[in-house]
């Protein structure tokens, strides 16, 4: 099969497709004939050597992808050859082949295409089990995503608003904003004119939001807490602002709030909260909502296998909005 790999940290050009053997699946797993790949800022993160697969995972890089069942290992039930899935990986999508996991599989939602399908997977399954498995928003809430034109972002607007939440983003540029405006956000907030915590409490009268979803760790710690309600959630999934903040605890405990750090690349496959169980949710709850309309991929581009350190580089500059794809 063709691969990418990063042989040494760099830049996009440090990506290389070579060859290397078929996967075959093993017991429980099955062999997906990938159509596409996502990207996700997780797979720049390993590129420059910051975010190395879970142990026993391949080094291909990669962490959601489409395409057809091609084998099915031993113990594997309610999957054939033929069927047309998308998975969530711990790596290895941007690949030709790949073996996952049965529990990982989740069929493409009605109405979307194959290769379309790879947009969802990681998003989805990040959303829904931080937002709400973990984040408890229910209709009513509000909620505040960082970020909101990238893949995490798009996602996390339709899905909270589709729930009937009053949904807060941020985004750097009037473009963005028409955009998440678009997706049916109630309050946007250009980060680089305004500040998230004023905007906050200006349009909920002081109250707060209930559920946050943050990219950004140390930078926003602070303000995050601000601008949470009595008894609020603050989710960080990512790192870009930082690793290191200073916690004030007493503005924490007045206001009962919880301060939630999450990944979902290291979860176990199985247990309450592994990647099975999330999937299975994501499935039943939000599969109904992509079949609907009510949320669809935002997908900026779709660019071939051979593009990869194109398609690295132009997550890199920020301009997309939305999912960028790799084609098989």
């Amino acid at each position: 099969m063709r691969a990418v790999l990063a042989t040494q940290p760099g830049g996009p050009d440090a990506l290389e497709i070579v060859e290397l053997p078929d996967p075959t699946p093993g017991p429980g797993e099955v062999v997906v004939d990938i159509a596409a790949a996502g990207l996700n800022r997780a797979d720049l993160l390993q590129r420059q050597g910051h975010y190395p697969p879970p142990p026993g995972a391949t080094d291909v890089l990669g962490m959601e992808c489409s395409g057809t069942v091609s084998a099915v290992g031993e113990g594997v039930e309610g999957w054939q050859v033929g069927d047309e899935v998308c998975a969530l990986l711990a790596s290895g999508g941007y690949a030709t082949r790949v073996a996952v996991p049965a529990g990982q599989l989740m069929p493409v939602p009605e109405g979307l295409s194959l290769v379309d399908a790879a947009a969802l997977p990681e998003v989805a399954a990040t959303v829904w089990s931080n937002v709400v498995m973990t984040g408890r928003l229910g209709e009513g809430d509000a909620f505040l995503v960082h970020g909101g034109s990238g893949g995490i972002g798009t996602f996390a607007i339709q899905l909270a608003h589709a729930l009937g939440a009053r949904v807060f983003t941020t985004v750097g540029s009037p473009q963005k904003r028409a955009a998440a405006d678009e997706l049916g956000a109630d309050v946007i907030i250009d980060y680089r004119e305004q500040d998230f915590v004023e905007v906050v409490a200006e349009q909920t009268g002081g109250r707060g939001v209930d559920v946050i979803l943050d990219n950004m760790g140390a930078k926003y710690l602070t303000r995050n807490i601000s601008a949470l309600a009595d008894g609020g959630r603050l989710v960080i999934i990512g790192m870009q602002g930082g690793v290191k903040a200073e916690l004030n605890i007493a503005q924490l405990l007045n206001k009962r709030g919880s301060v939630i750090a999450t990944a979902l690349r290291s979860r176990p496959v199985d247990g309450p909260m592994g990647k099975a169980a999330i999937c299975a949710s994501v499935v039943e709850h939000v599969w109904p909502l992509v079949a609907s309309g009510a949320v669809v991929p935002v997908i900026h581009d779709r660019l071939p296998l051979d593009r990869v350190a194109d398609a690295h580089a132009l997550m890199e500059s920020g301009e997309h909005r939305g999912k960028i794809l790799l084609t098989v």
